[in-house]
């Protein structure tokens, strides 16, 4: 009985002390975010379009 915990004693032992894998980037990630905004511009030149066209309704 006192050969069977030690071996398990043993056993829980080697097996508790295994090396960790870590996986992590070196550097922390960056997003760079570059981002134009051109639906307003776009918006407002439809509009104007639009009133042009409404202005002149012979052209098409």
């Amino acid at each position: 009985m006192v050969k069977m915990s030690f071996i398990l004693v043993s056993f829980s032992i080697l097996f508790g002390c295994n090396p960790t894998v870590r996986i992590e980037a070196s550097e922390p990630i960056r997003i760079e975010m570059n981002v134009t905004i051109k639906h307003e511009i776009r918006i407002v030149v439809e509009k104007e379009v639009e009133e042009m066209f409404d202005d002149d309704e012979g052209l098409f």
